[in-house]
């Protein structure tokens, strides 16, 4: 949620940012309802002040009418608290100003290429055929019991699965962060913090008025609903193992051979709290992070700037790392890194003392490894002639084995 007073200050900004990122949004109304409530407001504490003066007087007629014309007015308030709560929850966090200006994923800008790209002497086979082959993923049996979209990861491939899980949270204990496996189930409150429109727009999976997370960051974040962290005690940062759950609402048709797009995977997540002066650094800090478990497994892949178009709605600026699919002869999306400011914690009311004051946190949340995705690249550069996959050398140590036979 934005601050109203840089949405009272800044009408034509917030209304061409939101409609830069696709949320188009009435500030005009918003900012009519805003200016009636705090007038309502005003006119409410001054007839409680005067129902007490009236009280201490004991004018029974005077005060019967004091009281009615206090509760029609505190009906109206309300009303109108409601529909300028239900009015500010629909505007979309802003981008951060260096965020380029885009219409849609095309223009999302490549930062760098870090690398070689994989050249197989042979045809490369995709993850599914090598996955079949070699007796490690099973899309078929899983589609009988649970429906399309849904896997069965088997013998090798589970312990290479393990393997990242272990050296993704032996790497993020050494920088400090806290390991926690979060409940896969949210309340309707931790959803409406979190700012995601995708669990009302039918992405999230709903069990009567809870939702099944979409990423561990959506039970982390709204952990701290409603605490105030002591400025010493920040950054607070979280290394998080869990399933996620997505319905993948509008994709059906993209990318539905094999195991890269899901409706189960499980993923380990990152999530900061900070200083606001910190934002920018934490950024930066969570994205190396992400390069050093990317390079210490040797995937070539490449860093790209999202554009306000291919922004989230709590969003303000996000970088995304794609790494290379020899199947595909291109870069795909594996890890995805973003702040949303304090977009979150005002919605949630997460705050900080500085000094004297209370002031909201800003959060962030980044991929350390999306399990499934990360298996694909592995097995696609990995592979070898005679159809085996080799291992990459950093995770030998957890897999205590250093190829997948043929």
């Amino acid at each position: 949620m934005l601050d109203i007073k840089f949405i009272r200050e800044n009408p034509k900004l917030v209304e061409e940012k939101s409609k830069q990122k696709g949320y188009p949004v009435d500030v005009t109304k918003l900012l009519k309802v805003d200016e009636d409530r705090r007038r309502l407001i005003e006119e409410v504490d001054k007839l409680r002040s005067k129902r007490k003066e009236i009280a201490e007087k004991r004018d029974e007629k005077l005060g019967q009418k004091i009281k009615a014309e206090l509760r029609s007015k505190e009906d109206k308030l309300e009303k109108l608290q409601e529909e300028y709560y239900l009015l500010i929850r629909q505007v979309p966090n802003m981008p951060v100003v260096d965020v380029p200006v885009g219409k849609d994923e095309s223009d999302n800008k490549v930062i760098r290429e870090v690398g070689k790209i994989t050249k197989l002497d042979f045809e490369p086979k995709d993850h599914l055929k090598l996955g079949e082959a070699l007796d490690l993923i099973d899309v078929q049996k899983a589609s009988i019991i649970s429906g399309p979209r849904f896997n069965f990861l088997k013998n090798e491939l589970v312990t290479l699965e393990f393997a990242l899980v272990n050296f993704a949270l032996d790497t993020l204990k050494v920088e400090g962060f806290i390991q926690i496996i979060p409940p896969v189930i949210v309340n309707k409150k931790a959803v409406e913090g979190l700012g995601y429109p995708e669990y009302e727009r039918g992405e999230g999976y709903k069990i009567e008025d809870q939702y099944l997370v979409g990423t561990s960051e959506h039970s982390i974040v709204p952990m701290h609903m409603d605490e105030v962290f002591n400025s010493s005690d920040l950054p607070r940062r979280y290394a998080a193992f869990s399933t996620a759950f997505r319905r993948e609402a509008g994709s059906y048709g993209k990318d539905t051979k094999g195991i890269f797009r899901v409706h189960q995977f499980d993923k380990i997540e990152m999530v900061s709290f900070v200083n606001p002066k910190d934002d920018s650094e934490e950024l930066k800090y969570l994205l190396s992070i992400q390069e050093k478990l990317v390079k210490a497994i040797e995937l070539p892949y490449q860093v790209v700037e999202m554009c306000t178009a291919d922004l989230g709605f709590p969003t303000a600026k996000k970088f995304d790392i794609e790494c290379w699919l020899p199947s595909q002869n291109q870069y795909r999306e594996t890890h995805s890194v973003s702040t949303t400011t304090d977009f979150q914690s005002r919605r949630l009311n997460i705050k900080y003392t500085q000094g004297n004051e209370k002031k909201f946190v800003h959060i962030l949340n980044g991929t350390a490894f999306a399990i499934g995705r990360t298996l694909i690249a592995i097995a696609e550069n990995y592979q070898q002639k005679d159809g085996s996959i080799e291992v990459p050398k950093v995770l030998q140590k957890y897999t205590h084995f250093s190829k997948i036979p043929a």
